[in-house]
């Protein structure tokens, strides 16, 4: 995939809409974790260095196409300026704007002096912008003069502020949408082999699509989480009181027959914890997959599954993770993610790439980002990416072959 980038002639004295993915958490009007705006910095600062007037556009959270004030990107303009302030020396403040279209965004253009960052108000306060509405596209687009698309983790959606502007003005790509495609681009053309995918997470809906799309593409498919109970559900395991999705038995059963049937390994637990209860659990134990109680709920992969699953990464040299193994957020039930972390954080020969909100979190809790070769910005944007999916939020920023 070849995407268009931005250069200083394309940019210099233009007002350029930045679609930035500032879905960042709040808690008591203060952003918790700053992640995402620190993600976006590498590009508002080039756009500064080539004098453009940089306009960040952004949602937060889920109102419903409705003003929620508790999901205003207010508390986030500070803390885009003192990241700024940290490694830009010219930038003079960011400057916050209670809209995202209209009269209130053209006075503040007025007003720009260089040097300053403009970010706008949720995208998402307008029930337009998930619809993908033109004309809110285009009254979006219309004080503009180009276009520059940074958020990844919107790359599966076509909403109006990331794919429907794109039919009105000259559109680019960002730099981190650069690194997220260059590091997902390998596992989906040229993973060096072995290459070993390991998926977790609570619903095996949200990986159908990739667990289909990686059939005859991953040497080995590790599953784990929840989701596991499904599949465990489809080959023929009673699995108590584990979470089952009942309405995917049957695809997950023909699921398992595909891959019996091509060049990849689908991997399941030998053994995994239960316990009585997963929020306030009085028994806890290992057992065999084929020995889960009617009464037990699956919580984490067991301790001969952690093992396992930890050699099979050790031997790989293409590795690709997304979904935590158990309820990590619960002690003891986080030792199947940790050891999958750790172990991909071991295998320094390998091409790594982590992506999903609670993987990312769990290898920053370890302190163990700095030794996977790409942290993906994107969960569900990198899914489909390897599963080989369509993105429409990139399809506008490909170069057009001759």
């Amino acid at each position: 995939m070849h995407l268009k980038r931005f250069t200083r002639g394309a940019v210099r004295d233009k007002r350029v809409l930045v679609r930035v993915d500032f879905n960042v958490p709040l808690a008591n009007g203060e952003v918790t974790d700053d992640t995402r705006i620190r993600e976006s910095l590498p590009t508002l600062i080039r756009l500064l260095d080539y004098g453009a007037c940089p306009v960040l556009v952004s949602h937060l959270g889920r109102p419903g196409g409705k003003v929620d004030p508790r999901l205003t990107l207010a508390p986030v303009s500070g803390c885009l300026e003192q990241l700024l302030k940290k490694v830009e020396a010219d930038l003079t403040r960011v400057e916050f704007v209670p809209d995202c279209i209209g009269e209130k965004v053209q006075e503040a253009l007025r007003k720009w002096i260089p040097g300053e960052v403009i970010l706008l108000e949720n995208t998402r306060f307008y029930a337009e912008e998930e619809a993908n509405d033109e004309s809110f596209a285009r009254e979006m687009a219309a004080p503009f003069d180009a276009f520059v698309s940074d958020a990844f983790g919107m790359a599966h959606r076509a909403h109006a502020s990331n794919v429907g502007v794109t039919r009105f003005l000259p559109s680019y790509a960002g730099l981190l949408i650069e690194r997220e495609v260059s590091a997902l681009s390998r596992l989906l053309h040229s993973p060096e082999r072995p290459f070993c995918v390991v998926l977790g997470g609570k619903k095996v809906s949200d990986k159908l699509p990739l667990l289909l799309g990686l059939r005859g593409r991953a040497d080995l498919v590790l599953v784990g989480g929840a989701m596991m109970f499904t599949l465990a559900r489809a080959a023929g395991f009673s699995v108590g009181k584990s979470l089952v999705e009942e309405r995917l038995v049957e695809k997950c059963r023909e699921l398992i027959e595909i891959y019996r049937r091509s060049s990849s390994a689908l991997v399941m637990p030998t053994d995994v914890v239960v316990a009585d209860d997963a929020a306030s659990p009085t028994v806890v134990r290992n057992v065999r997959l084929s020995e889960i109680g009617a009464e037990d709920i699956g919580v984490d992969i067991g301790e001969e599954a952690r093992w396992l699953f930890s050699e099979h990464i050790a031997s790989a040299h293409t590795i690709f993770w997304n979904g935590p193994m158990g309820i990590f957020e619960l002690k003891p039930f986080h030792l199947g993610t940790m050891a999958v972390a750790e172990a991909i954080a071991a295998n320094n020969r390998a091409f790594s790439v982590v992506g999903g909100g609670e993987s990312v979190q769990a290898l920053a809790q370890l302190r163990l980002s700095e030794r996977v070769s790409h942290v993906s910005t994107g969960g569900g944007a990198s899914l489909a990416m390897v599963a080989g999916n369509d993105l429409p939020g990139l399809n506008a920023l490909q170069v057009e072959a001759d």
